[in-house]
């Protein structure tokens, strides 16, 4: 097995890491000290002038006044922004900034909280088990973004003299906020195909939990700006020395040796086979004895067979790792879908929701068919989830990369419509992405990127892959189309087969331009349906990125993969080069 060469010669630092290491810590020395003034930064940024004391040094009026204003100048929504922070129920308000963006996640928290308490009062018809499910998935995906708030809540907690952030704490936020945002477009999202106008009294229940959200993120985004604009490093680079690869806490020594021999070897905490030669035959029996927020991995070996049950590893378990004997040999299988009534949410075969899960060597399918329409093999929403010599099997919406940051590694994705989709940040390398045939009425498109929110940090990266044909194509495929106004894939260094068509992308609805502000492009591809010339001429969409532009989607930059995959032995590139 191909493991990181960074793991060899564990011990003493060299010189040259030595060397490596202090200049490292000078520059996060620099970010560290500017950090705590980065907050009052963005006050003086956009013009405002220190608002006057009371004599004992309390902020007066006018200072709490336009500092609030200041803040809420960088969102989206200033209006609700300051309206929001002004009248916040047992808030201290203060001309701290730091504390005025702690206000504004937990009005973000109420606000959603009222939703959640709204969704539970509308009158279902008897005979709409979708919309039932619908707003079931709605109370989940509500409960996780007020998770994903108050971990941010957490994360801004500090010990007296500790700057408040840094480059890392800058990019957790920006991600958890993101997956707020994601969480409460998928729940109206999920109202597809239901009878009545649920989805619309939901939309108009969830204007302020919406707009609150956003205001947060948008709030850490100029922060990140500011820094950006006075020169600081915000992502650290890989260090290209064996002794300075970080692992996290829960990776213990023994793992970190067993890591680096080769994942397979690595000793089951439980073992699914379904023949009975294990300690349990589903993989949900197994999942059931993973603890609840374990620190260290726990590690299922489920054996050679067809599973066919429908798995969820909930947001409770964390670091659970699944083994399975290959991608075409241990194969998760289920049914749900769309046209039998399920939300495309809810339809996924396979469901990882806690944080740090990691598989390989598994196949994930759903086989209900192209029939049956929209019908998700895997669902991601697994925050620095791995997904290493997989396969995913489908056809509309196979893999739902739905929120957060993933990476997937020599793995094969097949499918018909939209069959990458959803709005995490997610890499995809050295793998294989094969569109297969589609229904006569149906385009077959390979990426769906949902991004609702111009300051989130998500995307598709497909990097050093290869798009082939899955069967016998009949049309042309395309790389992918924009679902959301801010809909987000770039294509790079990748073998680009006939199966592409000339023109490469397509609109969400045909006759129709996308909006400008989405980005889509290519950078560095071959391979004859690598041909730039025939194109789509969209505003958004770049047929020829530069290097620095291209960099931003690496697993470096785009999703900080060199602060936890090296911990995993699963190998990647870093960068744009080899």
């Amino acid at each position: 097995m191909d493991i990181v060469k960074t793991f060899n010669g564990y011990g003493k630092v060299s010189e040259i890491a030595d060397r490596h290491l202090r200049r490292t810590t000078r520059r996060r020395l620099a970010i560290l000290a500017a950090s705590a003034i980065v907050l009052v930064v963005i006050v003086v940024s956009v013009g405002v002038v220190a608002g006057i004391r009371h004599g004992d040094g309390s902020p007066s009026p006018t200072s709490i006044a336009d500092s609030i204003k200041a803040m809420c100048n960088v969102t989206r929504y200033p209006g609700s922004c300051v309206s929001s922070i002004s009248t916040a129920r047992g808030a201290n308000l203060t001309d701290d900034p730091e504390e005025l963006f702690r206000i504004s996640l937990t009005v973000a928290v109420d606000a959603i909280g009222k939703v959640s308490t709204v969704a539970g009062s509308f009158e279902i018809p008897a005979n709409d088990k979708r919309l039932e499910a619908a707003l079931r998935d709605c109370d989940q995906l509500f409960d996780s973004a007020i998770d994903r708030l108050n971990d941010s809540l957490s994360l801004m907690q500090r010990l007296p003299g500790e700057p408040l952030l840094n480059a890392s704490k800058i990019e957790d936020l920006t991600t958890w906020l993101s997956a707020a945002v994601t969480d409460q477009e998928t729940c109206l999202d999920g109202f597809e195909g239901t009878t009545g106008n649920v989805r619309d009294k939901m939309e108009v229940a969830m204007v302020n939990s919406t707009q609150y959200t956003s205001n947060s993120l948008a709030t850490v985004v100029g922060i990140l700006g500011v820094m950006e604009k006075l020169d600081f490093p915000l992502h650290r680079k890989l260090l290209s020395v064996p002794s300075a690869v970080r692992y996290p806490p829960w990776i213990s020594r023994a793992q970190r040796r067993a890591l680096r021999q080769d994942m397979a070897r690595l000793e089951p905490n439980v073992t699914v086979a379904v023949d009975g030669s294990g300690q349990v035959k589903t993989i949900k029996e197994a999942i059931d004895l993973a603890p609840k927020k374990n620190a260290h991995p726990f590690t299922i070996y489920i054996k050679e067979g067809v599973y066919k049950e429908n798995v969820v590893v909930d947001k409770s378990k964390w670091n659970v790792i699944v083994l399975g004997d290959g991608m075409y040999k241990t194969i998760v299988d289920g049914k749900l879908n769309f046209i039998d009534g399920t939300p495309t949410f809810s339809t996924a075969t396979f469901t990882a929701a806690g944080n740090g899960f990691m598989a390989m060597d598994m196949g994930f399918r759903n086989s209900a068919g192209p029939e049956k329409h929209q019908a998700v093999a895997l669902r991601s929403s697994s925050d620095r989830s791995i997904f290493f010599r997989c396969s995913f099997d489908g056809h509309q919406n196979t893999l739902y990369a739905h929120s957060l940051r993933q990476f997937y590694r020599e793995c094969d994705v097949a499918g018909t419509v939209d069959f990458i989709f959803g709005d995490a940040a997610v890499v995809f390398q050295d793998s294989k992405i094969r569109p297969r045939q589609a229904l006569p009425h149906q385009q077959t498109t390979i990426t769906a990127q949902g991004k609702t929110d111009p300051n989130e940090n998500t995307g598709i990266s497909i990097q050093a892959c290869t798009i082939e044909s899955y069967d016998n194509v009949t049309v042309s495929a395309y790389l992918g189309r924009p679902w959301k106004d801010y809909s987000t894939t770039i294509i790079m260094q990748s073998e680009i087969r006939a199966v592409v068509s000339p023109t490469g992308w397509l609109p969400m609805e045909i006759g129709t331009e996308p909006p400008s502000t989405i980005r889509y492009a290519e950078y560095q591809n071959t391979g004859p349906g690598s041909t730039v010339a025939g194109r789509v001429k969209w505003p958004g969409y770049n047929p020829g990125i530069n290097t620095e532009e291209a960099n931003k989607y690496t697993v470096e930059t785009f999703i900080r993969g060199g602060d936890w995959i090296p911990a995993t032995g699963v190998q990647f590139q870093s960068s744009l080069g080899q």
